[in-house]
């Protein structure tokens, strides 16, 4: 039986006095025990969160593929597990999109992230010229099947799946219920065996008004959240959609 796994994605925002949002919704989530919670703020709070909070999952943004290095600016798998940090999100549409990172890169990512024990959270997601010309899926798959280590997948809990429809995310639009629930069943499928224990999420405009219908689509294990995970007020709701 697959848990439900809600993740809030900070992206650059942030500052140590967040620290008193990271509780309230740490504390909050105690409540709901069914459900797996985790948040992502910027590197510089990983550490401050995580000793802070030590029986919360606290996670990373992302990682370079080396654990170390002439890599200027840049964050290793190995800093995150040494910051106390359980996970790392790869491959985030910004990321492919704004940087140009590649499959390639972000299955190396992901293998550097498993080596180091953190659990990963590789995401996906068309743009919208894709979704309009009726290729969504098959576009998807391609990323799926070239951002995952497949042989590094020994335990596939350890690596979850968020598809994010790339023209949905912080633009308030989400896909229909249907098209979000054969995304989802496509990728369960494509993992073949793997699938029964991947979590597969839903990120895009995620919040408190539409999380319950879409937690509970087929295939939907949880989402990962971006401005709705800022604070406990619009976070929590989420978290007991999930428990629901």
């Amino acid at each position: 039986m697959r848990r439900k796994f809600i993740v809030g994605n900070w992206k650059m925002n942030g500052s140590r006095d967040s620290i008193h949002e990271a509780k309230g919704i740490a504390e909050a989530a105690k409540n709901y025990p069914s459900v797996d919670v985790a948040l992502c703020p910027p590197f510089t709070l990983v550490a401050g969160f995580a000793f802070a909070l030590p029986e919360f999952s606290i996670g990373g943004q992302d990682c370079h593929v080396k654990p170390s290095g002439a890599f200027t600016g840049s964050v290793s798998a190995a800093m995150l597990a040494d910051a106390r940090a359980k996970l790392v999100i790869v491959g985030h549409s910004e990321r492919r999109e704004g940087l140009g990172e590649t499959n390639d890169e972000i299955k190396a990512k992901c293998e550097a992230a498993l080596t180091e024990g953190l659990r990963v959270i590789v995401c996906v997601g068309e743009p919208l010229s894709v979704r309009e010309e009726g290729k969504a899926i098959d576009y998807v798959l391609a990323q799926v099947a070239g951002s995952l280590p497949y042989a590094l997948l020994k335990d596939p809990s350890q690596v979850a799946i968020a598809y994010e429809p790339i023209w949905a995310i912080g633009t308030g639009l989400t896909p229909s219920s249907d098209d979000i629930a054969a995304m989802h069943g496509a990728i369960r499928a494509a993992l073949g065996d793997a699938g029964e224990v991947m979590a597969i999420l839903y990120g895009g405009s995620v919040n408190g008004d539409n999380a319950s219908e879409i937690l509970h689509l087929p295939d939907v294990d949880g989402a990962l959240v971006g401005g709705a995970s800022l604070t406990a007020d619009k976070f929590v709701p989420i978290i007991a959609a999930a428990a629901c």
